[in-house]
């Protein structure tokens, strides 16, 4: 057997993390292993990956029971660590530290072309062999996450197949095109080099497409162990009937979108991104979704609708604004919009019940009348006020890397909108995202990675916002939690009147959510209209097999 798994327990305190877990894979097999979120996945692929401990029970990788990272390799969900180098770059550092036994360096010149041949056979694996002198943080979500599983297969690569690949949610972030890519990398590898793979994923066509056998687990517990087919089936006998939306979009427009192009172009990594001409509008009320391969710019087209970037030529409006035009109007109008961008990140020192107390502060009335008072006082413009506000808008990250290039300390940010916590009864959104009420008190650390999602989604949808920018959140929810989140957003539809624009890769949700979708591809704008018919069509210009499954 590759690898042995007896009566295997884990406690976080007094939570069990893993009850009394048993099962064992044979060498060459592709396991698949399904849950709802919070059910263990991750914590039994770290515990394989020897990079978490456990309270008792047996385990076995390959003949070993220690020192398991020497003989594993591993993809964690929603992980972009690359270095801020070429993707080829990635590889090579790599198969460097994998081949001498050290930190990721660079090989000497002298082997440096031994090194750059084997990464670029690489780099064809997973489909990016064009990208090869790219910069990572240029790359889409997809692109990046098809670099990360590079990284790990050049583990494998180096040790000629020897060890176990283990992936958590590997395709989470990929359009179908990218997926079907991962996939057939994943069944390639394993039939040539006989790689034994363990791969958690939320979508019951992955396992369908790729696993020989599959688990499923529920609470810490693995309640049946056969066929994905049969496993699937068990998965998704309870889930939860679609809520039927009553409410139409009015005949207000509230977005228009009018022949906006932008345009990136990298030294050394040539042009990224070319939108062309992009052309659209919303109404009131409306659900909108976004279709698109990887990397075709869907997020710039959200980041232009936030007016976080504005194009380079065009008009972007909300409510009658231009966007272009800073100023309080405009910093009005970004109080009712909530933006989800698909790598955000959550202040890991809060809880969740503070940050929601936070983030409804942040976008409150008080907040924006305080700052236009200390505005006055300090002598600064109204552009400068929105151009800080729209800041807290973005992810910590970028909005620190921002700060630093202007020269303005975050502190300033923070004492212009001093965001006064706002109370807030958080028990029907909980209930909806699935969430239970010890959530609040728990930091984002203590979160498993769908859980994270739902909270950062939670943090918008307590706004009840005119507007709602969603870019590809519910890559990490299972089918089950999926549905209660697309009845959730119907609901507040209904009730609240959000007008809702997503991004996803999901084309049963978009069918069931959607009033109109747009499909964007080659930088350009392609069909505009019936979301069955356009999902169709996505699906037909990806050529992806295992969605048939």
């Amino acid at each position: 057997m590759a690898v042995t798994v007896e009566n295997l327990t884990k406690r976080y305190g007094e939570k069990v993390a893993l009850d009394n877990v048993s099962f064992d894979v044979k060498k060459g097999d592709i396991l698949g292993i399904i849950g709802k979120s919070g059910a263990g996945k991750t914590t039994l692929i770290k515990i394989l990956r020897g990079v978490e401990s456990f309270d008792e029970g047996k385990i076995e990788v390959c003949g070993k029971t220690e020192n398991l990272r020497e003989i594993t390799a591993i993809h964690l969900q929603r992980n972009f660590a690359l270095w801020a180098e070429p993707a080829i770059y990635n590889i090579i550092r790599k198969l460097y530290a994998v081949r001498t036994d050290s930190d990721e360096g660079l090989p000497l010149e002298e082997e440096m072309e031994e090194y750059r041949k084997d990464a670029t056979e690489i780099l064809k694996l997973v489909g990016l062999e064009h990208k090869k002198d790219a910069y990572s943080n240029i790359l889409s979500g997809g692109e990046k996450q098809r670099l990360i599983l590079g990284r790990q297969l050049a583990k494998i690569y180096a040790k000629n197949g020897d060890g176990v690949l283990l992936l958590d949610e590997p395709a989470t972030m990929a359009c179908p095109a990218s997926k079907q890519i991962l996939l057939d990398v994943l069944k390639n590898i394993n039939e040539k080099l006989g790689v034994t793979i363990i791969v958690t994923s939320h979508l019951p066509e992955i396992h369908k497409y790729l696993c020989k056998s599959c688990i499923l687990i529920e609470n810490g517990k693995i309640i049946m162990k056969d066929t994905p087919e049969k496993v699937v089936d068990e998965f998704l006998k309870d889930m939860v009937e679609a809520y039927d939306r009553l409410s139409k979009p009015t005949d207000k427009t509230v977005v228009e979108v009018e022949d906006a192009s932008k345009r990136y172009y990298v030294v050394n990594g040539g042009e990224t991104l070319n939108l062309k001409d992009i052309s659209f509008k919303v109404k009131e009320k409306e659900i909108l979704s976004i279709l698109g391969p990887s990397g075709t710019g869907k997020s710039v087209i959200l980041r232009l609708l936030a007016g976080l970037e504005a194009p380079d030529k065009g008009v972007v409006k909300l409510e009658g604004i231009d966007l272009k035009d800073f100023g309080w109007n405009r910093m009005n109008l970004r109080r009712k919009i909530g933006i989800m961008h698909q790598e955000f990140s959550l202040a890991h020192y809060l809880t969740v019940n503070e940050l929601l107390k936070y983030r409804l502060g942040v976008k409150s009335i008080e907040t924006v009348e305080s700052a236009k008072l200390k505005a006055a006082e300090l002598g600064i413009s109204p552009k400068m006020v929105d151009g800080l506000y729209q800041l807290l808008d973005l992810p910590e990250t970028e909005m620190r890397n921002k700060l630093d290039k202007i020269g303005i300390s975050e502190m300033v940010v923070r004492k212009l909108f001093p965001a006064k916590p706002v109370e807030y009864d958080a028990n029907e959104l909980l209930e909806a995202l699935d969430l239970n009420k010890e959530t609040l008190n728990k930091k984002p650390t203590e979160l498993s990675g769908g859980e994270k999602v739902r909270v950062a989604m939670a943090l918008q949808l307590a706004l009840e916002p005119d507007i709602l920018l969603l870019d590809e959140p519910f890559g990490d929810l299972d089918p089950l939690t999926l549905r209660e989140v697309s009845n959730y957003l119907k609901k507040i539809n209904d009730t609240v009147g959000t007008t809702i624009i997503l991004i996803s890769h999901h084309v049963e949700l978009i069918k069931e959510i959607s009033d109109r979708a747009i499909l964007i591809d080659e930088g350009k704008l392609l069909m505009n209209g019936n979301p069955e018919e356009i999902c169709e069509k996505f699906i037909e210009r990806s050529n992806s097999k295992f969605m048939n499954q």
